[in-house]
């Protein structure tokens, strides 16, 4: 392991990889910036977690398969003690790889990038550090303190909780929120997210013991394979099941669809029959899947019966779509800023004013039940 002297005006990283050749690429790339500082690195998760320890970094870059501790387990003793650290996985985007690098996004890392295909390229491996792990590690340290998304609050009966709900009147836009309508009935739930999704969706996914009575659409910016990977992974915690849909199927209630990386999902109203179509059109908000296509599709066809909700990510995708939904008479929440490893989106809507709630991650899945469980 090596250290540097601290410096508290530039961003502090560890970079874990056993792999000398990466750790002098990667190590390399980032002290081209002048805001970056490389203050240790190992080449182990063992040696990672002990450096954490002692010298807390303001973000971690963890290789994955590794002697010794793997990045995995690394990664699950770092949140034993330290939930707020930023941690990115950088692994290979093999099938392997991106189903370990899936389950250290649903067990707490808060994002990843893909190792340069071609390490004897210096050109591929610039491109890949510069243009995506480096913005993601500047975009993870922004914010400096915010408080643990900790564990979710116990599982709670949804139709119990609307009996003793309270009415939620209208809030001025003043404080980033718009008319709440509390007697809309919905009839659809749509997500969008983005980094730090996969936990996210894990922890919502996981308090619902039984399927929804209506359908639900997610765009999660993720590339392909890991989109299945991921709905195989919340329908293995959650009694709401998720699936990839095909070009052409028809959405039915109680069942949660997730669009395909590399797709637009698009809703349209085909014969009174909700029907999912897929498509590789233009990127929008350099996003493909993403949400604001979504959203836009959905507002058409469910007007006020639809609910929106934006999580935790970066960039502003979700943004005009909330904007569709809100003009159709729809329902937006949106996650708060303590609760988002990126505030980003939801931040985005909230200052826009499209927001008819703020809520804290643990209390999303909650409320998505009471606003559908409120036509019963």
């Amino acid at each position: 392991m090596i250290s540097s002297s601290e410096n508290s005006d530039v961003l502090q990283v560890l970079v874990v990889d056993d792999s000398a050749v990466m750790r002098r690429i990667i190590r390399g790339a980032l002290l081209a910036h002048p805001d970056i500082e490389v203050i240790g690195t190992a080449n182990d998760g063992a040696a990672a977690v002990t450096f954490v320890k002692h010298t807390r970094p303001d973000i971690v870059i963890l290789d994955i398969e590794m002697p010794v501790m793997d990045g995995l387990e690394a990664l699950r003793e770092i949140r034993k003690f330290d939930w707020n650290l930023p941690v990115i996985m950088f692994s290979s985007l093999t099938h392997a790889g991106a189903q370990s690098t899936l389950t250290a996004l649903t067990s707490g890392a808060s994002d990843y990038a893909a190792k340069p295909a071609n390490l004897s390229d210096p050109k591929d491996c610039n491109t890949v550090l510069n243009e995506t792990l480096i913005p993601k590690i500047r975009a993870l340290c922004a914010k400096k303190a915010k408080k643990p998304i900790g564990n979710v609050t116990p599982r709670t009966d949804l139709r119990a909780s609307v009996q003793g709900a309270a009415q939620v009147g209208s809030v001025s836009t003043a404080s980033g929120l718009t008319s709440l309508r509390p007697t809309n009935t919905v009839e659809a739930v749509c997500i969008g997210v983005s980094t730090g999704g996969p936990a996210a969706l894990a922890k919502v996914f996981a308090e619902w013991r039984e399927p929804l009575s209506v359908p639900l659409f997610i765009v999660q910016h993720m590339p392909p394979q890991f989109t299945e990977l991921l709905g195989k992974k919340l329908t293995s915690i959650s009694g709401m099941p998720v699936k990839e849909p095909v070009e052409g199927e028809v959405a039915l209630a109680g069942q949660a669809y997730i669009a395909p990386g590399g797709y637009h999902m698009v809703l349209k109203d085909e014969g009174g029959r909700v029907v999912i179509h897929l498509n590789q059109e233009p990127p929008e908000n350099f996003c493909r899947p993403a949400v604001d296509v979504l959203f836009r599709s959905a507002a058409k066809i469910y007007g006020n019966r639809l609910l929106g909700v934006v999580l935790t990510g970066m960039g502003s995708d979700g943004m005009l779509g909330a904007q569709n939904i809100t003009q159709a008479g729809g329902q937006v929440i949106a996650q708060d800023e303590i609760t988002s490893v990126i505030w980003g989106m939801p931040g985005a809507v909230i200052k826009a004013g499209l927001a008819h709630k703020v809520l804290p991650l643990e209390e999303i899945p909650n409320e998505i039940g009471i606003r559908i469980f409120r036509r019963k």
